[in-house]
C-alpha cells in the first residue's frame, strides 16, 4: 500500500509540495475550500512533471494518486505526512492545526510550511505540529527547514530525503528560521536602495544575478569568502575585510563584534567545512560549477547567459579551416564534456556537429528568421567516427563539407579538429527540408536551393572519407 500525503492549503507551496510528494510516487489527498484550488494545482503539476524528471537519469517512481476533498477530515485520514500551508495568520493556523490534530491518525508528521513563526507558537494549543519550511518551486528546489522536537524533526528528515529533498534541522527555533532572515536583509537593503534613488529593482537583480548570486548557487556565503582569503583562508579574510563591518555600507548596522573567540568559532567551522580541499581545489571546483551554470542559462538567455550571447556574437569567425573548408564551429572542451575517463565522450560529439551544421544552416540562409518563417532541416540520420581522444580544456574547430542533396536532403560531413594535422572525428549527417506547420517534408525555395548547391559545387573537389555510411554523393 503507498504513502499517503494530505496537503491543506493548495495555493503555490501547497501545490509544490503536492507535487514533489505525488512525483516520488506517493499518493496525496489535497483540502483548500477555494473553488479554483484543483486548476491552480494542475497548472503546479504540469510544470513539474515538465522539469522535475529532467534532474535525474533514472525514471522516478510511477505518479502516485491524487484525490481532492470537500473537507479537512477526509483529506487527512490515513495520512502519513500532513503539510499545512494555509495563509501566514497565526490565528488561521491555529485553528487549522487543531483540526488536523483531532482527525489525522496520531503517528502521521504534521508539519506546517511557515516562513516565520515558530513551533512553539503555531503549539500553543497542542497542536504537535513542526515547522518544514520550503523554498519555491518545493517540487525543484531541495532546502526545507525543520525546526522542533528533535525526534519528530530526524523522523521527518528521513521522509523528506526520500522524495529527494535536503531537510536542514535547526539547532534552535528563531523567528523566520535561517534562509528567510538572510533574504529578509537583503530585501530590507534593496528597498533602501530604490527608496534612495541608488538603484532601480532591475539593476538590483543584475547585481544579483550576474556576480554574488551565482556564487551563491554552488558554494553559499562562508565558503565563497574563504576562497576570498587565499590560501590564507577565512582567517585572513576575517582579518582584513571585518573592519568593514563597522563602515556605513548597509542601513542594517546592528552587527556582532569581531572578538576573538568569534573569528576563532567561524575560522574554526570554515576549517571544518572546507579544510579538506586547498584554495586551488576550491577554485577550481568554483570554476566548473560556474562553467556549468552558465552555460544552463546560456541556452535560455538568462541572466549571465544573456550577456555570454551578446559577447560570443562579437567575437570573430574564422572563414576557413585546416583543410581549406568552412569553418563552423570553434570551442574549447568544458568539463561537462569530460568523462570519467577523461576525455570528451560520446553525446558532446553530436552536440558539436549540430551546433555545426546549425552554422552550415545559416551560412545557405536557413537562419533564424529563415525558421520564424516557418522552415527549417530536421537531422535524419547521424553517423560518428571517433579517431581521437579530445581533452578536456582542448581548442576544437569544425569544418564543413556539403556532400550533395536534391534540395529536400542536405548531406554533410562535418570533421572535428583538435590541434592535430588530421580530424579526431568526423560525423555524417543527413537534414531533410520541413515546413514546421505540416511537419512534411518540402523542397526548399529556389534561392535556399541555389546557395546549398553552390556549396555542394564549391566543395566537390575535396576529399572525402572512403567509406560513407549515408553514400558518397546525393
Amino acid at each position: 500500500m503507498g504513502r499517503k500525503a494530505a496537503i491543506i492549503g493548495g495555493g503555490v507551496i501547497g501545490g509544490g509540495w503536492a507535487a514533489r510528494f505525488l512525483l516520488n510516487g506517493w499518493d496525496v489527498a489535497i483540502f483548500d475550500p477555494d473553488p479554483e484550488a484543483a486548476r491552480k494545482i494542475e497548472a503546479v503539476l504540469a510544470n513539474a512533471r515538465r522539469s522535475l524528471p529532467g534532474l535525474y537519469a533514472r525514471a522516478l517512481p510511477p505518479e502516485g494518486a491524487l484525490h481532492y476533498h470537500d473537507d479537512l477530515a477526509g483529506a487527512v485520514a490515513g495520512a502519513d505526512w500532513v503539510q499545512e500551508s494555509v495563509p501566514e495568520r497565526l490565528d488561521i493556523k491555529h485553528e487549522v492545526l487543531a483540526r488536523i490534530r483531532d482527525a489525522a491518525p496520531q503517528d502521521a508528521v504534521v508539519a506546517s510550511s511557515t516562513s516565520g513563526f515558530k513551533p512553539s507558537e503555531l503549539n500553543e494549543k497542542d497542536a504537535g505540529a513542526i515547522v518544514a519550511h520550503p523554498f519555491n518551486p518545493v517540487y525543484l528546489l531541495p532546502l526545507v527547514e525543520l525546526v522542533g522536537a528533535s525526534e519528530a524533526t530526524a523522523r521527518a528528515a528521513d521522509i523528506l530525503r526520500g522524495i529527494g529533498m535536503y531537510p536542514l534541522i535547526l539547532r534552535k527555533e528563531i523567528d523566520a528560521h535561517i534562509a528567510d532572515r538572510f533574504l529578509e536583509a537583503v530585501w530590507r537593503e534593496a528597498l533602501w536602495l530604490v527608496r534612495d534613488g541608488i538603484a532601480t529593482t532591475e539593476e538590483i537583480d543584475e547585481a544579483i544575478r550576474m556576480g554574488f548570486g551565482l556564487r551563491w548557487a554552488q558554494m553559499g556565503l562562508f565558503e565563497t569568502y574563504r576562497i576570498a582569503g587565499g590560501e590564507a583562508g577565512m582567517r585572513h579574510f576575517l582579518a582584513q575585510f571585518g573592519p568593514c563591518l563597522t563602515w556605513p555600507w548597509t542601513r542594517l548596522m546592528d552587527v556582532p563584534e569581531l572578538t576573538d573567540d568569534l573569528v576563532d568559532l567561524i575560522a574554526g567551522q570554515s576549517d571544518a567545512q572546507s579544510g579538506h580541499c586547498s584554495i586551488r581545489e576550491l577554485e577550481r571546483l568554483r570554476d566548473d560549477n560556474l562553467v556549468a551554470m552558465m552555460r544552463a542559462l546560456k541556452r535560455t538567455g538568462s541572466g549571465a547567459g544573456g550577456v555570454i550571447t551578446a559577447h560570443e556574437a562579437m567575437l570573430p569567425r574564422r572563414d576557413t579551416g585546416p583543410d581549406g573548408l568552412p569553418v563552423t564551429l570553434e570551442m574549447q572542451v568544458p568539463t561537462a564534456f569530460v568523462d570519467y575517463n577523461g576525455h570528451m565522450n560520446e553525446a558532446p560529439y553530436l552536440d558539436v556537429s549540430a551546433r555545426a551544421s546549425d552554422r552550415f544552416m545559416e551560412l545557405i540562409g536557413a537562419d533564424a528568421a529563415y525558421i520564424a518563417g516557418g522552415f527549417s532541416y530536421f537531422t535524419a540520420e547521424n553517423h560518428i567516427r571517433y579517431l581521437a581522444e579530445i581533452d578536456i580544456g582542448a581548442q576544437i574547430t569544425v569544418t564543413t563539407q556539403a556532400l550533395g542533396g536534391d534540395g529536400r536532403k542536405l548531406h554533410l560531413l562535418n570533421r572535428i579538429w583538435a590541434g592535430g594535422d588530421s580530424p579526431a572525428a568526423t560525423v555524417e549527417t543527413l537534414l531533410l527540408h520541413v515546413d514546421l506547420t505540416t511537419r512534411r517534408v518540402v523542397p526548399p525555395g529556389p534561392e535556399l536551393a541555389g546557395r546549398a548547391a553552390a556549396y555542394v559545387a564549391d566543395h566537390a573537389g575535396h576529399p572525402v572519407p572512403d567509406r560513407l555510411v549515408l553514400g558518397r554523393r546525393d
